[in-house]
């Protein structure tokens, strides 16, 4: 027991009680002791910052930049150049499409209210109507946000192009509209770069950072010869990606006999889940051969060449006869998929075709909505 005006004993031992809250000298210890802390922190994490090793692979975890050492002037006033033309088209052309096109794909819970006359009695509440008694509705909404995943052709024919620009740069162009207008849905954008195997990802994200990723890495990779694997990234797009996404797989598709089949299994697997939209960048010279006299065509994924007379009207007649096969070939077997295809012909327009594919899944997301 203590006696009137002796200090008090602590319960750790003898001595006088600290009052923790004894005026502004005590505060500004506290204050003091908390920066301290904070600083020690900061050091500590630079310091780990700088022991941390470095790698020259890529990861798909580490921050990015669209500027660098390793990116020229030019490079990056193409990137801008194709964000700015694309972000156009976007506001001025694909305003509203895309919402109406891609929606989400189920609905969420957004609030109970009490029932009005014309709501649908199918939604009323009856546990909170019993406990109120007053009709109450549950309200809906559609889950908006979706995963967009572009899985980009980067073989060594992305290289060709007869015309003015080459595939992989009109490849370019259209992941970068395609992008923009994800992310003005405030939907996530992911890509897949493949050739034999993968070759490049960047994982779904959402903002403008993540478009300019994406638009410098279709510019800018390349890819050494050999063949091109397209059922093998489907399959692992789809392994990859375990709730649904629309996947927009960019390619040539100049694939011929068993790489068909194994694509259109892979394409059947992915599209128990996920939305799958073809677009294939078609070359004029890959149709149709001039008239000229004798040229040497070279295979750029196998290297393989033979001379050819295009003079002759039976070896210009036989070349195209064979890319008409294979157009009729591939549009049967998206057909069979239920796959919708936007062909581009990366000498002309691009731009028409996406809107005539976004107008017509337009009015079917109504007809079958029953608007």
């Amino acid at each position: 027991m203590t006696t009137h005006g002796a200090p008090a004993e602590s319960e750790f031992g003898k001595g006088p009680r600290r009052n923790k809250f004894a005026g502004p000298r005590a505060s500004e210890t506290a204050r003091g002791k908390a920066a301290r802390r904070r600083d020690s922190l900061r050091n500590r994490v630079g310091e780990e910052r700088q022991r941390r090793p470095t790698s020259s692979q890529p990861t798909e975890s580490r921050s990015y930049s669209c500027t660098g050492p390793d990116v020229s002037d030019d490079v990056l006033a193409a990137v801008r150049r194709i964000q700015l033309r694309a972000s156009r088209v976007v506001n001025d052309v694909l305003a509203g499409h895309y919402h109406s096109t891609f929606r989400g794909v189920g609905m969420e819970f957004d609030e109970v209210r009490v029932y009005t006359p014309g709501d649908d009695v199918r939604s009323i509440d009856w546990n909170v109507t019993a406990r109120t008694g007053v009709p109450h509705i549950k309200r809906y909404v559609e889950e908006r946000e979706l995963t967009v995943q572009l899985l980009v052709d980067v073989s060594a024919s992305a290289g060709f192009g007869s015309v003015r620009r080459t595939r992989g740069e009109i490849a370019a162009e259209l992941c970068a509209l395609l992008a923009l207008a994800a992310i003005a849905n405030d939907d996530k954008v992911g890509l897949v770069l493949f050739a034999a195997g993968i070759e490049r990802q960047v994982p779904p994200k959402k903002g403008r950072r993540n478009v300019l990723r994406v638009i410098r890495e279709v510019l800018l990779h390349r890819t050494h010869r050999g063949a091109t694997n397209i059922a093998a990234a489907v399959a692992h797009a789809a392994r990859a990606q375990l709730r649904h996404a629309t996947f927009f797989l960019v390619s040539d598709f100049l694939v011929d006999g068993a790489e068909w089949d194994a694509l259109t299994v892979a394409l059947r697997v992915a599209k128990r889940r996920h939305d799958v939209v073809a677009i294939t960048l078609e070359d004029p010279r890959e149709r149709e051969l001039p008239v000229a006299g004798l040229a040497l065509l070279r295979d750029l994924e196998t290297g393989a060449a033979r001379l050819v007379d295009m003079s002759s009207r039976r070896v210009r007649e036989a070349f195209a006869a064979q890319a008409a096969e294979r157009r009729e070939r591939r549009l049967r077997a998206f057909a069979r998929l239920g796959i919708d295809e936007v062909v581009i012909d990366i000498g002309g327009d691009w731009v028409d075709p996406l809107v005539r594919f976004f107008m017509t899944r337009e009015r079917r997301a109504r007809r079958e909505g029953g608007g």
